[in-house]
């Protein structure tokens, strides 16, 4: 057996190539991973001890015999799809592509032990001493002068005595492994999610089974779903909605989801800085975070949503490769890539307007710059959200797609109209009031005789009341008259029948506007008679003001 081994590469090469390419452990474990897979494992052991800086990754999958190891593993470049082979035996469509993935697993700590073993042969493998792979690139020594080191009799017989499978061991991590665990399983649950689909493919972490129940916390904020071409997925099962599904179609082979949470915390992964986004997946593999990047929209959707697409086309088997380098992106300008973005921007414009939609239903906040709602309308559902969360906050009173459900609904729909006209009232006819006071103009006797009426009024209820403290802010005989009074001190029509005056519009607005400060719903008709009315007094309303300011 030859159990001296050297890289098939100028290590100036390999170095130029950038083996600090890979920025942290969930690429490097990706890197195995998307290995195990092409060599049609069953199952990946994945061990790690972040304070001993250590991990280890094994899997028992096909192995390499002695040739395959110098020939296809330590030739960088070399690609599993030379001679037209896409996939593995097992059918399953090959990841790997470029052959230079495996600088993840080569440089990202000190020493990296490999052992592999095909069925019916010996273990073979190498130890790759990265502080003398860095000696001999900078010494400029070629490939051949640069050797592996022997493994460990302790590994070669831990090796032997299985049937197959390859076992890579990381020592002294660089950096270190800041992740925790808790966060590298959400995160292959998350970005690996053919080890959650493929009931042949099993992925472990520290003796722990990589599932659904990884992502429970997001999973319990997940408020809204959107599917693509029918998307099978266990993930989705798991989710808290507040509303049935939504279904999607294209033309194209896309398929996928598009869920929204309730909060934009909730996409955040709990413990960490980082997010989750709309991502692109290609063959099982991701390929681009945050696809939305490419769909600059500035809506405040984007805040809310996650996602995976599904689009096995940009990677037929072909030798057209859009994948970049790193293999961590697509080369966006790419035609195929182009494409596909187009097709899922106008899906994506499906969920904005349903999103808003969806919200406003269950009592949030939507989209401001959803255009499908006035924005005076849009504040006054979302005050009347607001104040009936605030109701319920001690106790939940309002079951779902219930009798008082229904009733709510249906308030939320006339709120739109009567808490705007509402405050149109207290603003018009407080600005009156305080224009009278500025022009210290007199009350009229039958002003002041009207205004004691009310006030012998409000202390007969506060009598009843049992109350003694003020209930106004003011005592002045203005604040106890409405529109119709305070409107004759300032512009009185000499004809109440034909001439244009506040006075005149505040005769037909007076009966929509007690309604109204009545918290009544009032009909259609009298919706628009009011609107009608308020315009001719706000427009004589500002024309006074602005004299004030002169």
């Amino acid at each position: 057996m030859n159990d001296k081994y050297t890289f098939n590469i100028s290590l100036s090469v390999l170095n130029h190539l950038g083996r600090n390419l890979y920025r942290n452990i969930i690429t490097v474990i990706g890197e195995a991973i998307s290995n195990s897979w092409d060599a049609d494992a069953h199952n990946i052991w994945i061990t790690i001890d972040r304070e001993n800086n250590y991990m280890a990754i094994e899997d028992d999958g096909n192995g390499m015999s002695g040739e395959d190891f110098q020939e296809k593993f330590l030739k960088i470049g070399y690609s599993k799809r030379k001679n037209g082979n896409y996939r593995s035996t097992l059918n399953r469509p090959f990841i790997g592509r470029k052959g230079i993935g495996k600088l993840a697993l080569l440089s990202c700590a000190q020493k990296i032990h490999i052992a592999s073993k095909k069925v019916g042969e010996d273990a073979v493998g190498g130890v790759i001493d990265n502080s003398a792979l860095d000696k001999a690139i900078t010494d400029d020594l070629n490939s051949q002068d640069y050797m592996l080191e022997t493994l460990s009799d302790e590994m070669l017989n831990a090796m032997n005595r299985l049937e197959k499978g390859t076992c890579i061991v990381f020592e002294k991590v660089n950096n270190g492994i800041f992740n925790t665990i808790d966060y590298i399983k959400k995160a292959i649950a998350l970005y690996f999610r053919f080890s959650l689909i493929d009931e042949q493919f099993n992925i472990h972490v520290n003796g722990e089974l990589i599932n659904e129940d990884m992502l429970k916390d997001l999973a319990d904020d997940t408020q809204f779903l959107w599917k693509i071409n029918d998307i099978v997925d266990p993930f989705l099962e798991k989710l808290s909605l507040e509303s049935e599904a939504k279904k999607l179609f294209s033309t194209m082979k896309i398929k996928g989801y598009v869920a929204s949470v309730k909060k934009p915390s909730g996409v955040k992964i709990r413990g960490t800085q980082e997010k989750v986004t709309i991502d692109l997946f290609v063959n099982g593999r991701l390929r681009e975070r945050d696809i939305l990047r490419h769909i600059p929209t500035a809506r405040i959707v984007e805040s809310y949503v996650y996602g995976q697409i599904h689009y096995d086309d940009l990677d037929k088997g072909d030798t057209k490769d859009i994948f970049t380098s790193s293999r961590e992106g697509i080369i966006s300008d790419e035609p195929d890539f182009k494409e596909f973005i187009d097709e899922f921007g106008k899906l994506f414009k499906r969920i904005i307007e349903d999103w808003d939609v969806l919200r406003r239903d269950q009592g949030d906040d939507g989209d401001p710059d959803n255009v499908s709602i006035t924005p005076r309308a849009r504040k006054a559902q979302e005050l009347f959200n607001t104040t009936l969360k605030d109701m319920g906050k001690q106790e939940k009173f309002v079951k779902k797609d219930g009798l008082v459900d229904k009733w709510i609904k249906k308030l939320s729909e006339e709120a739109q109209y009567n808490i705007p006209s509402y405050t149109e009232c207290f603003i018009s006819e407080n600005l009156l009031r305080e224009y009278i006071k500025y022009k210290k103009m007199t009350l009229s006797p039958e002003a002041i005789a009207e205004a004691q009426k009310w006030k012998h009024k409000e202390e007969e209820n506060k009598g009843k009341a049992n109350i003694s403290y003020d209930i106004r802010i003011s005592d002045d005989d203005m604040f106890y008259l409405d529109m119709g009074y305070l409107s004759n001190f300032i512009d009185k029509a000499a004809d109440g029948q034909k001439d244009p005056a506040l006075s005149r519009s505040a005769v037909m607005y007076k009966p929509v506007r007690d309604a109204v400060g009545h918290t009544s719903v009032i009909t259609n008709i009298a919706k628009q008679q009011l609107s009608i009315e308020f315009e001719n007094i706000k427009a004589r309303l500002v024309k006074l003001l602005k004299d004030v300011e002169k």
